[in-house]
């Protein structure tokens, strides 16, 4: 007899195969349409794994909602995968990335022009996927995608700036990381019949889960993780005021607020220990994790509403995921 824990680990991954699959039928079929090196380098980057995690959360939202064919709601989970590794190519050649999910980028091996339009190609095609919906599903996933362009503005605006206060890196995490899980998590509900009222409850839970999800990306980023598939420490040294380090200037003074100040603007490997002595000094870390919880509370309350499920104890369990990961 299956535990818990192993019945959850088969439905997630019964769920991931078939994204996975999916997208593999949409590679080959656009390089049986002669899409060539462009379909060669973009699928290269969407095939080098991922946790699938947003097209398997919106599918279980479109059962949550209600939904029976799931075929209604995979090119949307599909749409918004494409569309979130077409940002990661993109994001990669601004942050000179050498790595993504523990293969060479694609402007490290084609150059940052080829870079750009493979990443150009992915939106296109994650468009066309997402235009088979009506206009107030379109509508979502075209604002979704245009408050990533403004949130990505504003964290350029925001490199090595020690003035970066907690507001500014939420409306960042907002637009960029949390507004997509929010938009799939909206449209899926609508796809499945729900109003546009019950709906939002859906994206009120994909907002919390996706702001727990970018902190936890900001501690394991500090700790190392190999499963992040970048290097430690990536965002600290591409200048990216994440929240420990936020806080921690917020509560030092003195030699320790200018010590850090030093750290963030000049950093190296070497700088890895004494900067995580101040952010424990401050409990910097400690403080990126009770927000953590506090978000994944908000957001399992959003499905307090829906009736018991399969589909409600996944979605459960992937927020307790997120937890998880940092542990």
């Amino acid at each position: 007899m299956h535990t818990t824990v192993e019945a959850f680990a088969e439905s997630l991954e019964s769920l991931r195969s078939r994204v996975n699959q999916e997208l593999d039928a949409l590679i080959e079929h656009e390089l049986l349409n002669g899409a060539g090196e462009v379909a060669v380098e973009a699928g290269r980057v969407l095939r080098a794994g991922g946790k699938r995690l947003r097209p398997i959360l919106f599918m279980l939202a479109y059962r949550l909602a209600g939904g029976k064919d799931e075929d209604e709601a995979m090119p949307l989970a599909l749409a918004f995968e494409l569309i979130h590794t077409a940002t990661l190519v993109h994001d990669d050649i601004n942050d000179e990335a050498e790595q993504r999910r523990g293969i060479p980028t694609i402007h490290t091996t084609s150059g940052q022009a080829k870079a750009v339009i493979a990443g150009d190609w992915l939106f296109v095609q994650g468009f066309g996927l997402g235009g088979r919906y009506s206009s107030q599903i379109v509508e979502i996933i075209a604002r979704c995608c245009a408050n990533i362009a403004v949130s990505e503005f504003h964290q350029l605006d925001h490199v090595l700036n020690l003035a970066t206060t907690p507001e500014d890196y939420f409306s960042i995490v907002k637009g960029k990381t949390a507004g997509p899980f929010a938009a799939g998590c909206h449209a899926a509900g609508l796809i499945a019949g729900l109003t546009e009222e019950q709906a939002h409850g859906l994206a009120r839970f994909g907002m919390e889960l996706g702001i727990a999800f970018q902190l936890v990306d900001d501690l394991l980023d500090l700790r190392g993780d190999e499963r992040m598939g970048k290097p430690r420490g990536a965002d600290v040294h591409e200048g990216k005021m994440t929240l420990p380090l936020i806080h921690a200037l917020t509560l030092s003074h003195g030699t320790h607020r200018q010590r850090l100040s030093e750290l963030i603007e000049a950093f190296t490997d070497a700088d890895f220990d004494e900067l995580m002595a101040l952010l424990d000094r401050s409990k910097s870390m400690e403080y990126a994790e009770i927000l953590v919880r506090t978000h994944i509370e908000r957001a399992q309350a959003e499905l307090d509403v829906f009736p018991d499920s399969e589909a409600k104890r996944l979605m459960h369990q992937i927020a307790q995921f997120v937890i998880d990961r940092h542990v």
